[in-house]
């Protein structure tokens, strides 16, 4: 099952599918939530990225800038990002993460598929996506 993805720099990022509960433990201060729809409301700040399922973001240049501000923020504050099941999109936006974070790009989906989910990142256009992510 998914969970808390630790990357390289130390940050934790916590990864969760939105269909099932919400974890035990301290609420993060900051979700990142990838849908093809608008997620649901939460208690913490909140941002939402048009992210359809089996698919890539709607908007890549807000896709970055929030993939950034949850890397920025995962260095002092609880971050979580989710999809609806926690592999795909989410996969991908954690290896975009730790690319920011050091991972060298073709390295990234087996060092979140390792730290994560092994079914992390679905798809071949999700795995092309992180290959090519500033």
């Amino acid at each position: 099952m998914p969970g808390v993805l630790r990357l390289p720099s130390g940050r934790l990022v916590r990864g969760r599918g939105l269909r099932r509960p919400t974890p035990e433990g301290p609420e993060p201060a900051f979700g990142l939530y990838l849908l093809g729809h608008e997620p649901p409301k939460v208690e913490w700040e909140a941002r939402w990225l048009r992210w359809p399922d089996f698919w890539l973001p709607s908007d890549r240049v807000a896709a970055g800038e929030a993939l950034r501000e949850a890397w920025a923020r995962a260095a002092s504050e609880r971050v979580e990002v989710a999809c609806a099941g926690g592999h795909g999109r989410t996969g991908t936006a954690l290896a975009c993460i730790a690319v920011l974070d050091g991972v060298p790009n073709r390295e990234a989906v087996a060092y979140v598929r390792k730290h994560y989910a092994p079914r992390a990142v679905e798809t071949p256009w999700q795995r092309r996506f992180v290959s090519r992510f500033q």
